[in-house]
Order: C-alpha cells, then structure tokens, then sequence
C-alpha cells in the first residue's frame, strides 16, 4: 500500500502542487462545505489513480483543494463505506493520502441515527468516542512502520482540545451543540429496533456506518481529529418505520448550515 499511496500523492502534487494544512471528509447531505471554500483545484476520484469511486446517492466523489481564509483545505466530497464492497484499507485509503499530501488535522462528519432522548432529528453531535463494531479493522494485517505503529493508542481518538474549541465557537454563534459516542456497524440496512436498544444498552449515543475506520486510522498516523454528527433519524418506536436514505438526507441538509458555519471557524481559530 505504501507504493500506492506514494504514487497517488505524488499524481496529485503534480496536478495542483497544494499543501493543505486540514483534511475534511464531508458525509452525507454535507457535500455543499465547499461552497465556503475559495477553490483552487477539483480532482473527480475518476482521475486520481487508485482511488475507490463512490457509489452513495448524496456523495458527489471529488477532492476539492482550496482556502478558508488563508487556512488550506483539502476536502472529500463523498467518503467509502465498507458496505459499498470495497476492503477497510481502500475505504481509509484517502486518509493516508492526505495525510502525505501534509494534513496535520482531519475533520469528519456524518448521519447518523440517534439513541440519546436528548437528541432529535437535526441535532449536531460532537464526537467524543467512539464503539468499533464493524466486522473488518483497517489495520489488520502486517503493520508497515512508514505510516504508524502496530498497537495504536486510542485513548483520545477525538481531539478534547479541538472538542473545547468547537464548543466555544457554537456557543459564540448561538449553535445548540450536543455530546455523544459515536457507534460504528457495516449497514447498508439501517438499524432494528432491538439493534437501536444494543446501542443504547452498550453506552453510545448514535449509531452510523463510516466514521470509525478513518478515525482509527488518522490516529495511526497521528492527525489530529475532530468529528461531527447530524442526527437524520431517531431509533424508537415512532419514527423507526418511516426512515429512508431520502429523509436522512433531507434532514442531513437542513442541519449543513450550521455544521458548515461550525467546521468553517474550527478551521479559522483553531
């Protein structure tokens, strides 16, 4: 994977000859961030040479390189899920991309499912930790030192400073921030009400199907990371019937301002 990784940086320097300082992964209903972007390149995942192709409805599949007042940005319209058939090291493959293009920060969102009866649909939930339940690791198989160690800490997979910062920012801008563990399953189907109940039994908050494995391997290769979740659907009784990919995505739009205004002065002040 080194080889490839290598040969996929090196293709994209020389297309744009950009070093971005933040990476951001844009989930889904959440692809309109770039419009905040002063941009400067935009590479179709087509192009790029081995990098996977998005298959996701609401997931656009480029790199947009650009600023965010004088911040550079490299940001992922559309990610790779596990549940699209690719492995976990094609799905993290961008990360370790922008990590040698000179990520030193990677910021994630997604839609999820909520638990917590504090939260409804629209909230925005900061990360705090996370559950790996997906039925694949990212890092299995044999370690190569060039990109991280074998047993990586994960003690802090969020950044509590970059969590801190990000919670001074939504008070400042009168946006209604809640906390939570983010829990990681394969999907595609969404949850059951008995998996909803697991989910809350086991702790966590909310319940997605990305996430986890580019955080697990950002830390390996020590970015530091920020992750947010817009709640698009609620795991109970009432509303477990009715929810589509249409209405996460729908409901994922409705909350994009804010969680765009919320990532946009991340990067400024932090």
């Amino acid at each position: 994977m080194w080889e490839q990784v290598q040969e996929t940086v090196s293709f994209i320097k020389a297309a744009t000859g950009f070093t971005p300082e933040y990476g951001v992964i844009l989930g889904s209903g959440l692809g309109g961030f770039t419009s905040d972007m002063e941009i400067e390149y935009t590479l179709p995942y087509e192009e790029i040479p081995n990098f996977p192709v998005s298959t996701v409805e609401g997931h656009k599949g480029a790199l947009v390189f650009g600023t965010i007042e004088g911040k550079k940005v490299v940001a992922m319209q559309g990610r790779f899920h596990f549940y699209e058939g690719y492995d976990m090291k094609q799905v993290t493959f961008p990360v370790r991309v922008m990590k040698f293009l000179g990520i030193e920060k990677l910021i994630v969102s997604n839609a999820s499912g909520g638990v917590n009866p504090n939260y409804k649909v629209g909230s925005i939930v900061v990360i705090k930790d996370h559950v790996n339940m997906m039925p694949e690791h990212p890092l299995r198989g044999k370690n190569d030192e060039r990109f991280g160690p074998r047993f990586v800490n994960m003690s802090e997979p969020y950044s509590r400073r970059m969590i801190v910062k990000a919670k001074e920012i939504a008070q400042s801008l009168n946006i209604v921030l809640q906390e939570g563990v983010y829990l990681g399953l394969q999907g595609p189907t969404f949850e059951t009400l008995a998996e909803y109940r697991m989910v809350k039994a086991l702790g966590c908050d909310c319940v997605g199907m990305s996430t986890v494995p580019e955080v697990i391997v950002a830390r390996h290769m020590e970015l530091e990371t920020f992750g947010v979740s817009v709640i698009t659907d609620m795991g109970d009784e009432e509303s477990i019937g009715t929810i589509t990919h249409t209405e996460v995505l729908e409901a994922a739009k409705e909350a994009e301002p804010k969680v765009r205004t919320l990532i946009k002065n991340l990067i400024i002040q932090y």
